[in-house]
C-alpha cells in the first residue's frame, strides 16, 4: 500500500504539470485555430486565468506571443514564472483571484480550458470573472472557456483516471465524485496523484469543490455576461471543424466567447 499524504494537489506543481501538461499540443493547436477562426483582431497576446503551472503559456511565449496569467496558488505561480524565466522570458504570472483581476494592457485572447472556472463557488464570482476577462480583452478578442457540465438527459461521469511519465518520474491521477448536491450547485470531488520515482512511491490525496452547471444554467450565466457573444461551442476532442450543439446530454464543452465591439 502506498504511503498517503493529505494535501492540496496544487501545492505539488511538478506532479500536476506532468499529469496535465502531457497533452498540451491538442489544446495548443485548437487555441491557435480558434484565434484564426473566431477572433476579429490579430491575436498577439494571450492571458490565462487560473494559469497554474503555465503549461500552455510557455508554448505561446516560445511562439512569440505576449503572455500573462493569474492564479491563487503561489507555488504554481512560482513554477510557472520559473519555467518562463529559464526560457529567457519575463515572469508574467501573478498571484491573485480570477474573479478580481485586471491586466496591465489589453489582451487579444484568453483561455481557461480544464474546468478551473468551476472553482468559482457562486454566481456572483462567476459573473465577476467573466466581466474581468471582458474588461481585459480588446473588442473582437476571444475567451476560450472549457468545463464539465452536469448532463440532465444521461447519467454523469463519476470517475476518470489517466497517467503520464517523464524520465524516471511517473504519476497516475484519479478523480472521483463523492457527493453532488444540485440544489446547492456543489459537487465534491476526490483527487489523487500516485507518484513513482526511483526511490519513493506515495499517494497525494485531496478533496475539492466545484460549482455545478447544467447547459441551461450556463446559458443563463453567459446571457448575463452581455459583453460577450457565444460564437461557437466544441467538445474536448478539440476539433475546430466539428462544432457541437450544447444540450441536456452535453458533459464536456468549450465555449468560444467573443467580446462585442469593434
Amino acid at each position: 500500500m502506498l504511503e498517503t499524504i493529505q494535501g492540496d494537489l496544487y501545492d505539488y506543481p511538478k506532479y500536476y504539470d506532468l499529469v496535465y501538461g502531457s497533452d498540451w499540443k491538442a489544446e495548443y493547436d485548437f487555441l491557435l485555430a480558434c484565434f484564426e477562426k473566431h477572433a476579429t483582431v490579430k491575436v498577439r497576446s494571450v492571458y490565462e486565468p487560473a494559469c497554474g503551472t503555465g503549461r500552455l503559456l510557455v508554448k505561446f511565449a516560445e511562439a512569440g506571443y505576449r503572455v500573462g496569467g493569474v492564479d491563487l496558488n503561489p507555488k504554481a505561480v512560482e513554477y510557472c514564472n520559473d519555467r518562463l524565466e529559464r526560457g529567457g522570458y519575463a515572469r508574467p504570472a501573478t498571484v491573485g483571484d480570477m474573479a478580481d483581476f485586471r491586466t496591465a494592457k489589453l489582451i487579444d485572447a484568453a483561455f481557461n480550458t480544464i474546468n478551473s472556472f468551476r472553482h468559482l463557488s457562486t454566481e456572483a464570482q462567476a459573473l465577476s470573472h467573466l466581466q474581468c476577462v471582458a474588461q481585459s480583452l480588446r473588442p473582437g478578442g476571444i475567451y476560450v472557456l472549457g468545463l464539465h457540465l452536469t448532463p440532465t438527459a444521461i447519467e454523469p461521469m463519476q470517475e476518470e483516471s489517466w497517467s503520464a511519465r517523464r524520465g524516471n518520474l511517473a504519476v497516475m491521477s484519479r478523480l472521483w465524485v463523492t457527493d453532488c448536491d444540485l440544489k446547492r450547485r456543489r459537487e465534491t470531488v476526490g483527487m489523487s496523484f500516485d507518484v513513482y520515482t526511483p526511490t519513493r512511491q506515495f499517494r497525494i490525496e485531496d478533496e475539492v469543490h466545484f460549482r455545478t452547471y447544467t447547459h441551461r444554467q450556463m446559458a443563463m450565466l453567459l446571457r448575463n455576461a452581455d459583453e460577450f457573444d457565444v460564437t461557437a461551442c466544441y467538445d474536448f476532442g478539440y476539433d475546430i471543424d466539428e462544432p457541437v450543439e450544447v444540450g441536456p446530454a452535453t458533459e464536456d464543452v468549450v465555449y468560444v466567447l467573443r467580446k462585442r465591439g469593434t
